[in-house]
């Protein structure tokens, strides 16, 4: 080894000791990063005042609850917090949410400009080199000088993109492009009012060739060679140069936004109509985004029933552009560009943009992706947000931007049930033989690898089969188990069982993400039929003993009897399963295989016959999927109507996602009537005397007119006015309609 002489370091290291001091104090990252929650966990480190709006914009005199409301959530987006907000049904729980968020986002902006303007004037450049002639140091010039020209330039470059976002809205909003399109859009609605006043002969016609039209977008891309199905060359060694990631530098740059998530796509229109009603109406930029089921407008696409298999033939007709076969027509550039626009400019909930995308014949569900950069809200499913392939695929970023998650009373449950998946023994041996029959059929065209991996895939479908008590060379409907059991299993323990220990799970499913196996073997089972319900058949029949074939005799005759009094025949259910190619349910089972032993167990549930037998991943610890959420997002609010036990919800949630105490903000509120403003009142008797007996018994006495007269003589003329409500409560439905009926 050399020797070094360190002799006269003493001044080199006193100066390098110098240098990294001043520049941890200087390099902090403090322009834009921190307004834009790049510095987030820095935030709820040191509590600082928040400076709340003295009024909240609402369309009315919010109550004291309602005000409340805003002031805390204001308080929690502010701080980078995680929020947990309950407030009973009717309360006005999500005008709350939109206006103290949205009222917080305004703030955000405005701050954002402030401080771009306040770093670009020029006291600002003087600050740098006042300290460096105090500290009379060359080097702390020259390092102050470099920090501030670095900053001044991400300020420019900032400032420059919020100029061109700026610019680009107004010109949306002013340019006579838009109220072309928007013309264009109303072709459709001008044709049927059009056509309405033809003769049936020339209805008949226009009907008969629209329909024609139709079914030629159904069979477009059917004509596909076989050189589409068989899978690409594929180098699992190039683990960096496979990312899936294509022309991110391309992508537009989002904007700090808000995510509104919720459980239904009719919780999300609700929550886009109390958009329509808030003050921000007018300027707010919203769009709402759901899955192929409910936005997709290809006829050839909608008329299939499984999710998977409309996913896997929409991204077909995507991929498989050419001349002879333009792919999907609602997806032309032009037309999304278009739709994108007027959902940016338009606040509209899915169903109506869904019909905007019929009108100007552009695909709701990519159009809709494309807007949200922009946009300022952003109304998606629980599905869309909790699952980080679907969050990825959809184009969600969370960094610095606020999540908000309603209804979130079963937001444990809902998790849980996302990533959990079950596969039976019918899927299990039908994606085997399938696999088998494309691997005969394009052997020779495959490549050594490519080969490798699909026989790994068969060998790990046989173990799956044999685990449920069946074998993959028989049909499932022709094997029986001899007795039935259910177990609960960890996830080792049933890799161990399953002899599938060995196998490198993550490099099988990055194969079967590269390749698209499963999308090329349902294209093999649509294009050649005969291979979903051919199975590979031996000529004997699988060997059992005679107290199995008792067994199976006296099950087959039990279950014939049941089926033909109250049940449908299991054969036919078997023999029309929902997934064309059940290969992608079992992608996801594997993909669930590879969870930490602790967060998730398997049941392995053995019926009689093994096609209903069945594997099933439970996951336990929501946590691990919610964390990266967590991490990502300024701030995470949960929501709901009842949130109790609110201790149990932060311990499997927040905690066990590393949530320090600190950073979580609770705010409870009762309801929002003030106890001054209800008036509770029984009614015992009515004007006459008569005893208001509303039981069972009773219900034949005609006192219902007599609770009328009650109710009118006692409140008198106080229930016209517009100001005050009568609510009345009676024991059931009936007794309230007639009360409805007398009353009207």
């Amino acid at each position: 080894m050399d020797e070094f002489d360190f002799d006269g370091d003493d001044e080199d290291d006193l100066m390098a000791a110098t240098m990294s001091i001043d520049m941890d104090n200087k390099f902090n990252p403090i322009t834009l990063g921190a307004i834009n929650s790049c510095g987030r966990d820095k935030q709820f480190e040191k509590e600082k005042q928040v400076d709340l709006p003295k009024e909240f914009p609402f369309p009315f005199q919010p109550y004291d609850i309602q005000t409340d409301f805003m002031r805390n959530l204001y308080t929690c987006l502010e701080l980078g917090k995680i929020g947990v907000f309950e407030s009973p049904t009717g309360t006005g729980k999500s005008l709350s949410l939109i206006c103290g968020a949205l009222q917080w986002l305004r703030d955000l902006q405005e701050k954002q400009r402030q401080e771009l303007q306040l770093l670009l004037q020029p006291n600002c450049k003087e600050d740098a080199s006042a300290k460096a002639d105090t500290e009379l140091d060359w080097i702390q010039e020259f390092a102050a000088k470099k920090e501030q020209e670095q900053k001044m330039e991400k300020v420019k470059l900032e400032q420059e993109h919020i100029e061109k976002r700026e610019a680009k809205l107004k010109e949306l909003q002013n340019s006579s492009a838009v109220r072309k399109r928007k013309h264009k859009s109303h072709l459709e609605s001008d044709f049927d009012s059009l056509i309405s006043g033809a003769s049936d002969d020339i209805k008949k016609a226009c009907l008969k060739e629209l329909s024609s039209l139709e079914k030629e977008l159904e069979t477009v891309c059917t004509d596909d060679h076989d050189e589409d199905l068989v899978v690409a060359d594929y180098n699992s060694d190039a683990e960096e140069a496979g990312d899936g990631k294509e022309d991110e530098d391309n992508e537009e740059e989002h904007i700090t936004k808000i995510y509104y998530c919720s459980r239904t796509h009719s919780q999300l229109s609700q929550f886009v109509r109390e958009i329509m009603k808030s003050p921000f109406y007018e300027d707010v930029r919203v769009v709402s985004l759901g899955s192929r089921q409910n936005m997709c407008i290809n006829p050839a696409v909608k008329k299939l029933k499984s999710l998977s298999l409309m996913n896997d033939r929409c991204l077909d007709l995507h991929k498989k552009k050419s001349k002879k076969n333009p792919g999907c027509i609602f997806r032309k550039e032009e037309l999304l560009q278009a739709f994108k626009d007027k959902a940016l400019l338009e606040v509209a909930d899915i169903e109506q943009l869904v019909t905007s995308g019929r009108q100007m014949k552009a695909c709701p569900y990519y159009g809709a992706r494309r807007a949200v950069p922009l946009a300022e809200v952003v109304a998606l499913p629980y599905n869309t947000l909790l699952h980080k392939k679907t969050r990825e695929a959809c184009n969600i970023k969370l960094e610095g931007s606020v999540v908000i998650v309603d209804e979130a009373h079963n937001l444990l449950e809902t998790i849980n049930n996302v990533h959990s998946v079950e596969i039976t023994g019918a899927q299990i041996i039908k994606a085997h033989s399938q696999l088998s029959q494309y691997e005969h059929k394009f052997r020779p065209r495959l490549k050594a690898k490519n080969l490798l991996y699909v026989r790994q895939i068969l060998f790990v479908l046989g173990k799956l089969s044999a685990l449920v008590g069946g074998k993959v060379d028989f049909t499932a409907d022709s094997q029986v188990n001899t007795r039935t059991e259910v177990c609960l299993v960890t996830i080792n323990d049933f890799l161990f069982q399953g002899q599938l220990d060995n196998f490198n799970m993550f490099k099988l499913l990055r194969y079967c993400q590269r390749s698209q196996i499963s999308r090329k073997l349902h294209g093999f089972v649509e294009k050649y039929p005969e291979s979903e319900v051919k199975m590979v058949k031996r000529n004997e029949s699988p060997p059992v003993s005679g107290l199995t074939k008792f067994l199976h005799e006296i099950s087959s005759s039990k279950e014939k009897t049941i089926n033909n009094e109250t049940m449908p025949d299991v054969s036919q259910q078997t023999s029309q399963p929902t997934l064309s190619s059940p290969l992608m349910q079992i992608e996801s089972f594997l993909d669930a295989l590879t969870n930490a032993d602790k967060n998730g167990r398997i049941v392995i549930c053995k019926q009689t016959k093994v096609g209903q037998s069945s594997l099933k991943f439970l996951m336990l610890n929501p946590a691990v999927h919610f964390v990266s959420i967590l991490q990502e997002a300024r701030s995470v609010i949960v929501a709901g109507g009842t949130m109790q036990p609110v201790a149990e919800f932060k311990d499997q949630l927040f905690h066990a996602a590393g949530i320090p105490p600190s950073r979580i903000l609770e705010f409870s509120c009762g309801h929002v009537i003030p106890g001054r403003q209800l008036l509770p009142v029984a009614l015992a008797q009515g004007p006459t005397g008569t005893t208001l007996d509303f039981t069972f018994q009773s219900r034949e006495k005609p006192l219902v007119s007599l609770l009328v007269k009650a109710l009118l003589g006692f409140f008198g003329g106080t229930v016209s006015s517009p100001s005050l409500s009568l609510i009345a409560v009676g024991p059931g439905i009936s007794m309230l309609g007639s009360l409805a009926t007398i009353s009207c």
